[in-house]
């Protein structure tokens, strides 16, 4: 037996407009620094207060937010009481607005422990709203939960299916300046969920459809939401659409390799999520390829890919994303997104250690041996095509 979640999803021009209709005494904001000084935190507190709530923001969750920022938001929780907790921003914000949320109703757990085999309280105090500000994440419509040990040095991947937003507002206006390196950081995450979303272990027919889509919208659009912003307003509403797609997609199958690479290639260099799964991304494909079993020839298909068979298709497609890459002038290896020679032999080891343990890992096709994993990591600093 499996579940299909998915929030209420609140979609299109004015949609931000929704959180007039809420009921409900009082309201915390979960957010950054920077949209609380670009003013969309202001924004966002008048139409709560509209509705008849008095509002208060929390706005110091960092990118890659930590176990000991989510746990300072939830004592900010336990003092304000809020029926409503709002999470605005990227993943970051919104990962950490599902932590504070769990922890506010739990206080007595260590965050370490939200996941799905853990039975906790939700929605006795508070319901939650996911609004996204980039178009990369689909935190807005999963689970996940990712933040940060610092004392381990790795990202920790998280969530339960308790902890899926009850509503995303995807409101495409949030997005129409969001500045083009951070536009091809997260159009490449959107693009690394969909298509790991299609090939994962768990991959099924409820969510096909959903990734499919999403992969040929971000292959569509993204260039264009890169290089007009704004000035292209179709491509940054698909791009927007697209991003909620892929999470409602990838969360209902899960993520692969490539969210475990790119995971502990951000907690040891501190590359942006996007940026790490995305680069990652041909590498794993051309790995998993390389054993057999896969789903690339569908997505070939899909895309008007010409191929040979299943190998040729998953390479072929491999390259395709490179091309994307290079578009929107993100590295296609480690060693172009500034990561160090030396800095990256001295760290192998634990890249290898944090990949390995990172849950996305298990739902692979294919998993690697440590010395396999440690190859991989090689291969995708060189920019290496992956031949084993």
């Amino acid at each position: 037996m499996w579940f299909f979640r998915s929030p209420q999803i609140v979609y299109g021009d004015d949609a931000i407009s929704y959180l007039t209709e809420l009921k409900g005494r009082k309201a915390l904001l979960v957010t950054d620094e920077n949209l609380f000084r670009l003013g969309f935190a202001d924004k966002v507190k008048e139409l709560l207060e509209e509705a008849g709530m008095e509002t208060r923001i929390f706005s110091e969750v960092e990118p890659e937010p930590s176990l000991e920022t989510v746990q300072k938001g939830a004592k900010f929780a336990l003092e304000f009481k809020p029926d409503w907790i709002v999470g605005l921003g990227g993943g970051s914000c919104l990962d950490a607005a599902k932590a504070i949320w769990v922890l506010y109703e739990n206080p007595e757990m260590d965050p370490r422990g939200i996941n799905p085999f853990e039975e906790f309280r939700l929605r006795e105090k508070a319901r939650l709203i996911a609004i996204p500000t980039t178009s990369g994440t689909g935190a807005e419509t999963t689970w996940a939960v990712v933040l940060t040990d610092r004392e381990e040095g790795r990202k920790l991947a998280l969530g339960s299916p308790l902890n899926t937003p009850d509503i995303a507002i995807v409101d495409p206006e949030l997005v129409m300046k969001l500045p083009p390196p951070l536009t091809a950081s997260t159009g490449m995450d959107a693009l690394c969920h969909a298509i790991e979303g299609f090939t994962s272990i768990w991959h099924n027919d409820f969510c096909d459809g959903l990734c499919l889509q999403a992969i040929k919208l971000v292959f569509e659009y993204l260039p264009r939401a890169y290089r007009y912003g704004e000035e292209d307003r179709e491509a940054r509403v698909k791009m927007h659409n697209a991003a909620a797609i892929a999470g409602l997609g990838f969360i209902n199958s899960m993520a692969a390799l490539a969210h475990g690479l790119g995971h502990s290639l951000g907690a040891v260099f501190h590359i942006p999520h996007g940026r790490a799964v995305g680069l990652a991304l041909p590498y794993t494909i051309e790995y998993c390829a390389n054993g057999g079993g896969t789903r690339y020839r569908e997505i070939a298909r899909f895309l008007d890919i010409p191929f040979e068979d299943e190998h040729d298709a998953a390479f072929k497609l491999a390259e395709k994303v490179r091309e994307l890459a290079r578009q929107v002038d993100e590295p296609v290896s480690i060693a172009e997104a500034g990561v160090n020679s030396e800095k990256f032999k001295a760290a192998l080891g634990k890249l290898v250690e944090n990949a390995n343990m990172d849950a996305c890992t298990a739902t692979s096709v294919r998993i690697p041996s440590d010395e396999e994993m440690e190859k991989l990591f090689r291969y995708a600093y060189e920019g290496r095509r992956v031949d084993f």
